[in-house]
């Protein structure tokens, strides 16, 4: 598996992450009706049209997911336990369909488990940009990543 292994974090460590995706409306309409969400400022061209945008807005919780989801591959792909919670997550600028986001992580702590000898945990602080460089999401994540095999 690609993912990496708890001994293989180290705090300060960044990740620039090679994987990009321009998000589509078809990506947005998806995500926001399989979630059964319904905002028209989302989904309603005509309603988004009235408002400061101007256009729909990309579903930020799919901006979240697409963020972490970019992230698997280079460090916890195989190697998650399970992820134990998200904080401070912010959407500072709007994702619109046809931007194209790019992420970032960075391990901000390691940590042994105090019951499970054969894990441990990893705070990640996850960053998405758009094609302009702007930063549109940004969160704290924490997961339960396996050691490597004694």
């Amino acid at each position: 598996m690609a993912g990496l292994y708890l001994e293989e974090f180290r705090p300060g460590q960044v990740f620039r992450h090679g994987l990009t995706k321009t998000v589509t409306e078809s990506d947005n309409m998806m995500f926001s009706t399989m979630t059964l969400n319904p905002q028209p400022l989302h989904i309603d061209f005509d309603f988004a049209s009235k408002t400061e945008w101007g256009k729909p807005l990309v579903n930020s919780l799919f901006t979240l997911g697409l963020m972490i989801g970019i992230s698997v591959h280079d460090t916890t792909l195989g190697t998650t336990v399970a992820n134990l919670g998200m904080k401070e997550t912010v959407f500072p600028n709007p994702v619109f369909h046809g931007d194209t986001i790019r992420v970032e992580t960075e391990v901000i702590s390691v940590r042994q488990s105090k019951s499970k000898p054969d894990r441990g945990i990893v705070e990640f602080e996850h960053r998405a940009f758009n094609q302009k460089g702007e930063l549109v999401a940004k969160c704290s994540r924490q997961a339960m990543i396996m050691k490597m095999a004694a």
